[in-house]
């Protein structure tokens, strides 16, 4: 004798029943699917030099573009863990400007490679030779 818990054989049974007819409180119900969602940033966007154009790129397509990169093996965890972060609210430039990055978001377009040039500069400045090792391998990787 097999033994079937009640929410199993409830399942089974509805599965198998032949009146899973929709209900009449549901026919009158349609679902929206709203407006065509554009795919994600991918690899194909790219300009003439061989890569997207990272002076005016959204964090959310850098992201994406790092994540097909990690993905293929020619970015590093590191590095990928780096530019996935989110930008912070304020940064210094390489001259000391204070730059306000509240406005920045996943869909602005923002320089990352002026960004991250600059971090880069300031790192090596302040001889922090981890925060420089991982500026180096996302510059080298936004270059290319």
């Amino acid at each position: 004798m097999e033994i079937f818990s009640v929410r199993s054989s409830q399942s089974l049974l509805f599965k198998n029943s032949h009146n899973n007819a929709k209900s009449s409180k549901t026919s009158d119900i349609e679902i929206d699917t709203g407006p065509a969602v554009q795919p994600g940033f991918r690899v194909d966007d790219i300009t003439a030099s061989g890569g997207p154009d990272f002076t005016a790129v959204s964090p959310g397509e850098l992201r994406s573009y790092a994540r097909q990169s990690f993905d293929s093996g020619e970015l590093d965890q590191d590095t990928f863990a780096a530019i996935s972060e989110p930008l912070p609210m304020h940064a210094i430039d390489a001259q000391g400007n204070l730059l306000d990055l509240r406005g920045v978001t996943d869909g602005t377009a923002f320089n990352f490679r002026d960004y991250y040039e600059n971090q880069l500069q300031i790192a090596k400045s302040l001889g922090d030779t981890d925060g420089e090792k991982t500026l180096k391998s996302i510059v080298d990787f936004i270059s290319t």
